[in-house]
């Protein structure tokens, strides 16, 4: 029951006991009177005034018997008024104090009452309020709603939660969450409402960010790829509608981004992503990007969609071409658009990216299958050179179910240890004798053996180079240490191997080699590791640190395929290496060739210059050997000396150069592993 209703019943109460007090007291009064003054003519027996007597005393007593109960209603309606005065003093300390905004508005919609937070949450004033309607600071385009959920409170006497927006004083709009309750009048019906409205508007922001957040990318703001997928997805759907498939996806790659992030911190990179992202932005908006057929066409919306896909991908989706012709021209346009350098901080940044296309056709059922060929496009873009443009065609498709069907097969090959150690000769140009072995992976399946230059990248690509690189240090580390104890040769025998580039950035490399020296028995000084030019000269700071713990190890430190890279001298002087490999480019032709003669001999004095040793890669004449031998260069390996050979074979070479070992368990733990 509602404050005002008490109210009005306990006034009803009170008038009810006052009255019946007066008529009461009216007619004893008027009894006695009538006793005392009317009946004079048998006031003179004895009876008489006896019976008086008695009906004085009995109303007397109920003179006092009703004063006893009027005194105790009254003391009744006082508790009551007390308990409902403290009652409004709760309401009014609540309502004055709360945070949330409380009135009362009569059937008409004019404020009866607005509790102070009003002024606090809108900026009006009491006076402002009181002379408005309620509904006029609600938006317009709410205002019907509100009209309507207030009508069906006064009808069905329940109020129902809503939302609407109301004007700020300032002219800013704020939203309320609003639950409105009918107060019934005296005749049982409801015509005011008490409203209770609670300012939302910093939740709703937050809604909208966690909303947009998860629709977007945090870094550029662009939208990510679930949003771009259902934007794909609808667009799919309309160019099906209207049987004109003209859609298209580009997916943008930004080249050789990591070197960004390498040598200028990974903020240099999200800043310069940011700055891609804009410009991008800004190329989709042109005029000219709605170019159809050599034809400038005006369109009332874009047409294009741009969003990060992760990464330095970006991904284009246009739906306003008219073949592959005006797909490459968009391509090339945003090529173009990105080929100005970037400012960064301090720094002045020039890119590239390569782009790949890929347009709707009867194949594509799911947007996963048009971004899937744009991708692969991408990747035969930045396979043939980098900074280029591929449209992607169904042979792509096949080369990539073919792949991963080649990567299936490798994995469960490391599993069933098809992965083979194959070992080449590298002969010391002084003696002519076998010096030591390059140990490299070879993998023998049933059906025959796979190409290096078939599994060598997908492993490279998908991170298996890493396991199989470990187990074939382990395996050469084993059979090297078995060929040094068995020949016992006075120049000890070296086992040299590749570090990849994914394995040279494991912060745990050293810790793992050593593992590796400690489980084989091998001696640190005659296990040579070869590392990429290009990988050392990426990052020299971590290059430094990395080559720094394996060389505390006691082994010895190559640079391999020496001058194909972008080398620094000074970092490489820096460097604890001990030789550098000549890439067999050079070296096939310096017999024909005057400019690779001059890179192979001033590689050789300059290595010398700085104590390193000298190995020639790819030596096929004996023409490239006397050149070598005459330049100074220390050792050779390549096809005239021998192919890459099993274990088997290779301790025959050795046999060749030292002779049989003596000891018939030397010879049997020596071919152990072929």
């Amino acid at each position: 029951m509602s404050l005002i209703l008490r109210t009005r019943q306990i006034d009803r109460r009170e008038w009810w006991l006052w009255a019946f007090a007066v008529v009461v007291t009216i007619a004893l009064t008027a009894t006695i009177i009538f006793l005392t003054i009317f009946h004079k003519e048998v006031a003179e027996t004895e009876n008489y005034w006896s019976d008086l007597r008695e009906w004085v005393r009995g109303l007397a007593a109920l003179v006092l018997l009703f004063d006893i109960y009027t005194m105790y209603q009254h003391r009744q309606l006082l508790r009551i008024r007390r308990e409902l005065a403290d009652s409004n003093e709760l309401f009014h300390l609540i309502t004055e104090n709360a945070a949330d905004m409380i009135a009362v508005v009569d059937s008409e919609g004019r404020r009866l009452y607005n509790s102070p937070a009003y002024s606090t949450v809108l900026g009006y004033s009491p006076e402002e309020l009181g002379t408005s309607l309620s509904t006029e600071q609600i938006h317009p385009a709410d205002r019907p709603k509100v009209i309507e959920a207030a009508a069906k409170a006064r009808a069905t006497g329940r109020g129902e939660r809503l939302e609407y927006r109301m004007r700020h004083k300032d002219g800013s709009w704020r939203i309320l969450e609003s639950t409105a309750n009918p107060i019934a009048g005296a005749d049982g019906n409801s015509g005011s409402l008490v409203i209770v409205n609670r300012d939302i508007t910093d939740r709703k922001r937050v809604e909208e960010l966690v909303a947009h957040s998860a629709f977007h990318d945090g870094l550029t703001g662009l939208p990510n790829r679930l949003l771009f997928n259902d934007r794909l997805r609808q667009a799919m759907m309309r160019a099906r509608r209207s049987k004109h498939e003209r859609l298209a996806v580009f997916l943008v790659d930004i080249d050789e981004f990591k070197v960004v992030n390498d040598s200028l911190g990974h903020s240099a990179g999200d800043q310069l992503l940011v700055e891609i992202a804009h410009r991008l932005e800004g190329c989709l908006d042109r005029a000219e990007q709605t170019t159809i057929a050599g034809r400038d066409v005006e369109v009332e919306e874009k047409t294009q969609g741009l969003a990060r896909f992760g990464g330095d991908d970006f991904i284009v989706l246009s739906e306003e071409f008219s073949g592959p012709a005006d797909a490459i021209r968009l391509a090339q346009h945003i090529q173009e658009s990105l080929a100005p350098e970037f400012s960064v901080g301090e720094h002045r940044i020039v890119i590239t990216a390569s782009i790949g296309v890929a347009l709707l056709s009867t194949a594509h059922l799911r947007p996963e299958d048009l971004i899937r060929d744009a991708e692969l496009a991408m990747y035969r873009a930045k396979s043939t050179g980098r900074s280029r443009c591929e449209v992607f065609d169904p042979e792509m498709h096949s080369a990539a179910i073919k792949r991963l069907k080649l990567e299936t097969e490798l994995r469960r090959g490391i599993e069933q240890r098809e992965l083979l150690a194959y070992y080449q000769p590298i002969i010391s140009l002084r003696t002519g004798k076998v010096a030591g072995f390059e140990a490299l992976s070879r993998w023998q399946r049933a059906s025959g053996m796979v190409l290096p230059a078939d599994f060598i990248p997908v492993a490279e690509e998908t991170g298996l180079i890493v396991s199989m690189n470990q187990q074939l240090m382990l395996d050469a580390c084993r059979q090297g240490a078995i060929w040094q104890a068995s020949f016992g040769c006075a120049s000890p025998l070296f086992m040299s191997m590749n570090i990849t580039p994914k394995q040279f950035e494991r912060t745990q490399l050293a810790e793992e080699l050593r593992n590796i020296l400690d489980q084989t028995g091998s001696n640190p000084a005659n296990i040579h590791l070869e590392i990429t030019e290009t990988v050392t000269m990426q990052d020299a700071d971590a290059a430094m640190d990395r080559l720094s713990k394996l060389k505390a190890l006691g082994v010895h430190l190559s640079i391999d395929d020496f001058g194909t890279g972008f080398s620094s001298l000074s970092r490489l002087r820096r460097f604890p290496v001990d030789a550098l490999k000549i890439d067999r480019v050079f070296i096939s032709t310096m017999t024909e060739d005057r400019d690779s003669f001059e890179i192979v001999r001033v590689t050789i004095a300059l290595a010398h210059s700085m104590d390193l040793q000298v190995v020639a890669e790819g030596t096929e004449t004996e023409a490239q050997v006397a050149e070598l031998k005459a330049l100074g260069c220390e050792m050779a390996q390549g096809f005239l000396y021998s192919r890459p050979v099993d274990a088997e074979h290779a301790f025959e070479l050795l046999c060749r150069d030292y002779g049989r070992p003596r000891s018939r368990c030397a010879v049997a733990s020596a071919t152990a592993a072929s």
